[in-house]
């Protein structure tokens, strides 16, 4: 009767098309769940993820989990996730993500898992990276370690959205350090984010990382805009 009376005043809301969910349903209903675009990238290692890194960085494997589309589903639920304190939604995307790279060869020698960092401010604003929940399942399910401390954000930025491509090149690497690169080293780390749009913030961390010796460096993302 409780349950009852709390959803009646705080009904559970899908993320996707704000319907509410069922007493079974979780984050997404049933619908939106069947409905999402799903790319199956990982199924392919020549990807369109990896065709936006091809001459910018030599990535050993890159995926993305679903499309978006402006105005759709998996902006609503993005939104969610950065702006709405939806946080479980990060999680939820990062265990089905990881159910199927466990079964892929490239994402099984995966040694750290690290999210593209805040800078101070923003975190502390937005009170969480709404990359981490993401992060961390990816890393409990491919057995990696998760970590935050060693690829920082230290001068915060303007909006990157719709600004131009070739203007963000270069502008992002100069605001990120390295920490203990030496824990890196021989390492193959995964870089997650949430939405890979020209690329532009995950070039920058890739280039912070790359001269590690005997790195080896993979993206994943919850989304890639198409």
């Amino acid at each position: 009767m409780f349950h009852d009376l709390t959803n009646l005043f705080y009904p559970r809301i899908c993320n996707a098309c704000d319907g509410e969910l069922l007493n079974s349903e979780e984050i997404l209903c049933t619908d939106c769940l069947h409905e999402l675009p799903v790319t199956n990238f990982h199924q392919d290692n020549e990807n369109p993820v990896k065709k936006v890194f091809r001459g910018r960085a030599d990535l050993y494997s890159a995926t993305s989990l679903l499309s978006f589309r402006k105005k759709g589903m998996v902006q609503n639920l993005i939104h969610n996730l950065k702006y709405r304190n939806q946080k479980e939604i990060g999680t939820f995307l990062g265990k089905w993500l990881g159910a199927e790279l466990i079964n892929i060869p490239a994402y099984k020698t995966i040694d750290v898992i690290i999210p593209v960092p805040l800078h101070p401010k923003k975190l502390a604003s937005r009170g969480y990276n709404q990359v981490e929940g993401f992060a961390r399942e990816l890393a409990l399910t491919l057995n990696a370690e998760y970590v935050d401390d060693l690829l920082l954000k230290t001068d915060a930025t303007s909006a990157q959205t719709f600004k131009e491509r070739f203007a963000r090149w270069g502008q992002m690497e100069e605001t990120l350090v390295t920490n203990y690169p030496s824990r890196l080293e021989d390492k193959h780390v995964l870089i997650t984010d949430d939405i890979l749009t020209t690329g532009a913030t995950l070039e920058a961390c890739y280039n912070k990382l790359k001269n590690i010796r005997g790195i080896k460096i993979s993206i994943a993302t919850m989304a890639i805009t198409q």
